[in-house]
């Protein structure tokens, strides 16, 4: 859907949002970044190493350990994000990576995107 007056659509818009952001955040060796994406269905998190421009760790809804798993609660998409962060928080410890800094992806933190960040502090991630 895009806006009359403008011609951008919500992805821009968003896109536009994550630049700004990107311009203040930073991941080094020391403190990687921790970012998200979010669709319709299914949700993104990755561990990224700006300085070398490696990812370190990425984890999708889609991978084969969170495939088996079944919500509790009718919330179901924001329950599968909170146990993507909590495995995410162990896949990057298992790397060294104990701090991170969070990256949100111009996405509002609020549901899926705030759940993911609380998993991955109950995980043992720092940020």
């Amino acid at each position: 859907m895009s806006n009359k007056k403008s011609g951008k659509t919500r992805e821009d818009h968003r896109k536009i949002r994550h630049s700004r952001v990107r311009k203040k955040i930073w991941g080094t060796a020391g403190r990687p970044r921790l970012v998200v994406f979010r669709s319709l269905k299914n949700f993104e998190g990755q561990v990224i190493d700006d300085d070398e421009g490696r990812t370190l760790v990425g984890l999708s809804t889609l991978c084969a350990d969170l495939a088996d798993f079944k919500a509790e609660s009718q919330n179901a998409g924001v329950e599968r994000a909170r146990a993507a962060g909590k495995l995410l928080a162990d896949r990057a410890k298992a790397v060294g990576v104990d701090t991170v800094v969070f990256d949100r992806g111009g996405y509002q933190y609020h549901g899926r995107v705030k759940a993911f960040a609380e998993g991955a502090r109950e995980g043992g991630l720092k940020f």
